[in-house]
């Protein structure tokens, strides 16, 4: 079994062993998604060359949990999706127009 599937049945196992799966409505996990993010942003708020790895990495863990949660909830594959995403970011941003540019794909 690969990583990501041993770590979503760990997740899910982790949220039923505390009967947590009463509380994550799609709309809840997208709210902690957002909540988290803002935490894993705050770990740069004054200071964008000094900040502590660890709680960046903690922060980032709580995003992806809460993502894997919302995937589950909504059975998707988040690796797929993840995957096609790129592919059409690809064609949005081809190299030749967007390499070395912070532009938006319509100002291209």
């Amino acid at each position: 079994m690969e990583k990501y599937e041993l770590l979503k049945e760990k997740i899910i196992k982790f949220n039923d062993d505390r009967d947590w799966d009463q509380f994550h409505t799609p709309e809840n996990i997208a709210k902690s998604v957002v909540i988290e993010a803002g935490e894993l942003l705050e770990c740069f708020q004054w200071d964008n060359e000094n900040f502590d790895k660890e709680a960046v990495c903690e922060e980032m863990a709580d995003v992806f949990t809460y993502l894997i949660n919302l995937a589950d909830r909504l059975d998707v594959d988040l690796i797929e999706v993840t995957d096609r995403k790129v592919d059409k970011n690809a064609l949005k941003y081809p190299v030749e127009k967007a390499k070395g540019k912070n532009t938006k794909y319509n100002k291209l």
